[in-house]
């Protein structure tokens, strides 16, 4: 009988060595849905920025799941009741939160699926290894949805400071080598409680939070935001479109099995079952990649210009402004472009566009990071902090952009 050493260890590059803490988690790990993490990149087309940022969604699942171990260990040893259950079912939902991530985390969201985001992906993930698993995942799928009565337990996986976040600003940062991003989690997570079963951070913390919030502002505008980046993810956005649009007119295109079903099927939350999951579960990031070698060369011009231009990196031109785009702007670029290469406003409109970005380091509003003072009291950290800090990063910033060919 073959047996096999479930006592694994990681040797991850921003923590050191990370323990897999039982043998489900184990088995999950070894699970060809988790697996294919290894094939999605964390950050999307960033590469073609920060050279350094191939890191997958595997690095930072696993990641977030060693500081969610030392968040547990953390508030027990305050005084916090976690039982074991509670305990397993934080880390199967931490190291499950991004199972439903697509070729390239984002992408597909915008083009050959329709309205399903990769978190409804995730639960449908779950809530089939949970059948594949005898029912072991009830608690943590539970916890995932924020349907568990401790809401603590559902703020360590999602609010505005929770393990996800703590472990994609440091690891995001070093991948891409930068440094301002770079937080210190452990230090944050020390300085963890609960109050009234809610996520509550000790006062002697309120610095080290205040960091945090600037590195996510950083890191959004500097790298997630940066503009070329933006153009990098809307092409790969138009591509998909392009690719489902004339695979959906009978157009022949080259594709792996996978792909060619998103391409000739419409998918909507009503028919997302069992079977397109599993076919899901089969595309990742080489997929797209072989894809668009091939398409290079295919007869249309749309879809092997932009093409190119992903796999050359010879991207469209952008522009950021503080105001929406003028009309007369976009159609200037729109009219040059349908008269260089004799085409319609439709195929034009994949080249020339206009959009706008917006980030929020921390949202006052609902939600919010709440500051265990010394004398027992809580207050929203706008009150236990600089105000200028916080209030300044309460603001949202948005900026408006248009893209276009750049001059031959």
């Amino acid at each position: 009988m073959k047996t096999s050493n479930k006592l694994k260890i990681f040797n991850d590059p921003i923590y050191g060595f990370i323990t897999i803490p039982n043998s489900l988690i184990f088995d999950l790990i070894e699970h060809p849905y988790f697996q294919r993490l290894r094939r999605i990149s964390q950050m999307g087309l960033s590469y073609l920025v920060y050279p350094g940022a191939h890191h997958t969604r595997f690095h930072h699942a696993i990641g977030s799941m060693h500081l969610m171990k030392k968040a547990v260990d953390v508030l027990r040893f305050k005084g916090v009741n976690i039982s074991d259950k509670e305990e397993n079912a934080l880390y199967i939902a931490i190291l499950l939160h991004d199972i439903g991530h697509g070729p390239f985390s984002h992408a597909m969201e915008h083009s050959i699926v329709n309205d399903i985001s990769h978190e409804q992906i995730s639960i449908h993930f779950m809530e089939h290894l949970n059948t594949e698993f005898n029912g072991s995942l009830t608690l943590a799928i539970e916890i995932f949805k924020g349907e568990y009565h401790r809401p603590f337990l559902c703020e360590l996986i999602s609010s505005q400071f929770d393990m996800d976040r703590a472990d994609y600003l440091k690891r995001d940062s070093f991948y891409t080598g930068v440094a301002e991003g770079n937080i210190n989690s452990e230090r944050l997570i020390t300085m963890l409680n609960v109050r009234d079963e809610h996520i509550v951070v000790e006062e002697k913390g309120v610095y080290s939070l205040e960091k945090f919030l600037l590195a996510r502002q950083f890191m959004y505008w500097q790298v997630y935001l940066h503009k070329t980046g933006i153009v990098a993810e809307q092409l790969l956005t138009r591509v998909l479109k392009r690719a489902k649009e004339l695979s959906l007119n009978s157009t022949a295109l080259q594709a792996s099995e996978p792909l060619r079903f998103f391409l000739t099927t419409e998918i909507s939350p009503e028919n997302l079952n069992l079977d397109v999951l599993r076919t899901f579960a089969r595309l990742d990031d080489t997929d797209i990649l072989a894809a668009m070698k091939s398409w290079q060369t295919h007869k249309d011009f749309v879809l092997s210009h932009l093409c190119s231009m992903i796999i050359n990196r010879n991207l469209l031109k952008i522009k950021l402004k503080n105001k929406p785009i003028k009309k007369e702007l976009l159609n200037r670029h729109m009219g040059n472009l349908m008269v260089r290469h004799s085409i319609t406003e439709e195929e034009a409109q994949y080249f020339v566009f206009t959009d706008y970005i917006s980030s929020q380091a921390y949202r006052a509003e609902g939600q919010q990071i709440q500051i265990l003072q010394k004398n027992g009291k809580v207050v929203d950290i706008s009150k236990a902090s600089s105000q200028f800090n916080i209030e300044s990063l309460s603001k949202p910033i948005t900026k408006y952009y248009v893209c276009y060919p750049k001059p031959s």
